[in-house]
């Protein structure tokens, strides 16, 4: 037998130990990676729910259209766009000169209206002394007519006399019923007397609108926070109510996370949250659990004092619906660099699982690292 025949008797008797080999090879490849997928299936289902974390988060913050409450031309813009701004901090101004004269116009009516009410009060005076006097006259009227009218009949007071004495005793009560009156329309133009007089109530009333409408001339800062939307000049004709710029807040500023439905189950008040804003790559924050949404809307609104809605993605599998965590910011650290709208990855520590929380722990920081790439 050549050696090319004896060769290739022998290839069949090599063969099977090989084919054995690689099955073997293929079969424990398949368990490690069958093993390793089950270990990230039970950490994925554990994780999402002692440490939910999701990338659908944004910086949120109040959003306030700066307008004026009186009209007039505006006289002085002391920002710009895009500018930081502290707490009372001017804004711009409103020509005040109009709002100056109306002061003066409401400081002048209260004047005269305290002289008003000083003539007034002279009148009652006036008015009391009159009635006391007559009735001081109808009290010596009726001494000296009862006394004529008495005697009537007796022939010591003639006729004339009695007819006298009644006219007179008619004639003073008269004047006192007159003297009454007097003192009773004089009491109503009065009113009440002091600082609660109608009078000086309603010009006092009208003085403290031009104050209130000359400080209303210049716009200030509600809180520390920055402008934007800057679109007015000197010269502008502000109306009232119309919005010349947008003011958001810095100091009450928070992140909406979108947690999946499926695992906010154990996301309660105050737990302990970290979370990377795109705004500071590689930077790692501390923060908390203030509230959790109780509904969303499955519609495209989104005003005030409708519901929140999430931002659905789209695909072969339905996605979970997601309801916003909100999570309460540290001013320290974040203070200047928050932007409404801003990104953000967010992770949250339900439990005390050590294993847990300690690859989470890993992973955020993981994921800081890699935000300096996208």
């Amino acid at each position: 037998m050549s050696d090319v025949e004896q060769q290739t008797a022998d290839e069949p008797e090599d063969s099977g130990p090989k084919n054995s080999s690689d099955e073997d090879l293929v079969r424990k490849l398949t368990i490690r990676i069958g093993i390793v997928c089950l270990v990230l299936l039970s950490w994925y289902i554990a994780a999402d729910r002692m440490t939910p974390y999701t990338s659908q988060a944004r910086v949120r913050g109040n959003v306030v259209p700066i307008a004026p409450q009186v009209a007039g031309f505006v006289t002085e813009v002391s920002v710009s766009m895009n500018q930081a701004v502290e707490k009372d901090q001017l804004l711009l101004r409103i020509d005040p000169h109009n709002y100056s004269l109306a002061v003066k116009q409401a400081e002048a009516d209260l004047e005269k209206a305290g002289q008003t009410v000083g003539a007034t009060t002279a009148d009652v005076t006036v008015a009391q002394a009159n009635l006391v006097e007559a009735q001081a006259k109808l009290r010596s009227t009726e001494a000296r007519s009862n006394r004529i009218i008495a005697i009537e009949g007796t022939g010591v007071a003639t006729e004339e006399e009695v007819d006298r004495a009644k006219g007179d005793l008619a004639s003073a009560q008269a004047r006192v019923a007159q003297a009454t009156a007097q003192l009773e329309k004089a009491k109503e133009n009065l009113g009440t007397a002091g600082a609660n007089n109608p009078t000086i109530v309603a010009a006092m009333s009208r003085l403290e609108q031009a104050q209130l409408d000359l400080s209303r001339s210049s716009l200030y800062a509600p809180d520390f926070g920055g402008v934007t939307n800057v679109r007015v000049h000197e010269g502008f004709f502000a109306k009232v109510g119309q919005p010349l710029m947008s003011f958001i807040s810095g100091e009450d500023v928070w992140i909406e996370a979108y947690m999946r439905e499926n695992n906010i189950e154990n996301i309660t008040k105050g737990d302990e949250v970290e979370f990377v804003l795109d705004a500071m790559p590689g930077t790692i924050h501390q923060g908390s659990v203030r509230s959790i949404g109780f509904g969303i809307s499955d519609s495209n609104n989104d005003q005030i004092g409708q519901l929140s809605r999430a931002e659905k993605s789209t695909g072969w599998l339905r996605d979970p619906q997601r309801f916003p965590v909100i999570v309460a910011l540290p001013r320290e650290s974040t203070r200047g660099h928050l932007r409404e709208g801003g990104q953000a990855d967010v992770i949250v520590y339900t439990s005390g699982n050590f294993l847990m929380n300690g690859i989470a722990w890993l992973y955020i920081r993981i994921i800081a690292v890699l935000s300096y790439l996208y």
